[in-house]
């Protein structure tokens, strides 16, 4: 029991602090200020299922993908990373979002949840290539041993744990810009998307040392 708790802290440990879902909720914000409320909180929902499914077909799956189409983990840092530097850069000089009214019919929201909740939101602003590579490397040991599947249970549990944090920040986010007010919400954005671009520039030449 204690080697199954320690893997799971390890898990957490691992994941959290590159998804850091904190830090993606402003952003989160930003990108979903024209949806009504109901819709805001439906797609907190779709992006915690989401990361919970990438982040698990990584570990059970990736290091079989990418060996497959001969493809190496700092390949992956270098176009990942790039990605995040785009969407940081667009963040960065874009004008704050202003909210608008609702649109008349739900299929007009319910056309942006499938447009967003993948691309960029969930991938690769919650998911990037840095928590990609860690989750492949978590399971790249894994077997079919009883201990491996049971190392394999407690990594997916702590992918769910981290999956609920995601869902629980966006899905309160707005206290927090509530608590900002205006002009700290705005210099809060700008702050996060500067952090956004730098950690894709930090993930590009990881890429690009590994290679």
């Amino acid at each position: 029991m204690r080697d199954v708790l320690r893997l799971l802290f390890v898990t957490l440990g691992a994941l959290l602090p590159i998804v850091n879902p904190l830090g993606g909720a402003p952003i989160f914000l930003a990108m979903s200020a024209d949806l009504p409320a109901h819709a805001h909180h439906r797609l907190a929902f779709v992006l915690a299922r989401n990361t919970f499914l990438m982040l698990a077909a990584a570990m059970l799956v990736g290091s079989y993908v990418l060996q497959f189409f001969g493809i190496s983990i700092p390949i992956v840092r270098v176009g990942g990373g790039l990605l995040v530097i785009a969407s940081g850069w667009r963040l960065l000089h874009e004008d704050h979002p202003e909210p608008v009214a609702a649109p008349p019919v739900n299929e007009a929201w319910e056309r942006e949840l499938g447009r967003r909740g993948f691309y960029p939101l969930t991938f690769p602003l919650t998911v990037g290539p840095g928590s990609i590579s860690i989750a492949i490397t978590l399971g790249a040991a894994g077997g079919f041993t009883n201990l491996a599947i049971v190392d394999l249970a407690t990594n997916l549990t702590g992918v769910a744990l981290v999956a609920l944090t995601v869902f629980l920040s966006y899905r309160f986010a707005a206290r927090l810009i509530d608590a900002l007010g205006e002009t700290g919400t705005v210099v809060f954005l700008r702050l996060s998307a500067f952090i956004l671009l730098c950690i894709g520039v930090g993930i590009f030449w990881s890429g690009i040392v590994g290679l």
